[in-house]
């Protein structure tokens, strides 16, 4: 019989194996983004404190789009996560793409961090 593979697996394989290169400091934090099929996460970690510095949804109240989970939503969310960044001065960081493959939503919130001001 034929077993079907499993895909969150083999991501978070990817994920630990990325982790593992990466860390997030307090000058330089880590850009860690999240998928579902219905919304998009993404936070600043400072992993040498265990600390969330900055989070942005696309669940939060005050998103305001039509859907949450598409590239336009994901482009928001980048705008918003670098937004909330620069109040607590913070512009360069280290990007977490989570395992994702570097294409379509998790594209979109990168390209738009990095037009709103914020460097890696």
């Amino acid at each position: 019989m034929i077993t079907k593979i499993d895909k969150n697996a083999s991501r978070k394989k990817r994920h630990a194996r990325v982790r593992s290169k990466i860390t997030g400091t307090a000058e330089r934090p880590r850009l860690n983004v999240f998928r579902s099929n219905k919304y998009i996460y993404a936070q600043l970690i400072d992993d040498v404190t265990g600390t969330t510095l900055v989070s942005a949804s696309s669940l939060e109240k005050d998103f305001a789009g039509e859907s949450t989970s598409n590239v336009e939503a994901a482009a928001k969310i980048g705008e918003t996560i670098a937004k909330r960044a620069t109040e607590k001065n913070v512009t360069s960081i280290v990007f977490d793409r989570g395992g994702y493959l570097y294409h379509g939503r998790v594209k979109a919130l990168a390209e738009a961090a990095r037009e709103n001001g914020l460097e890696f």
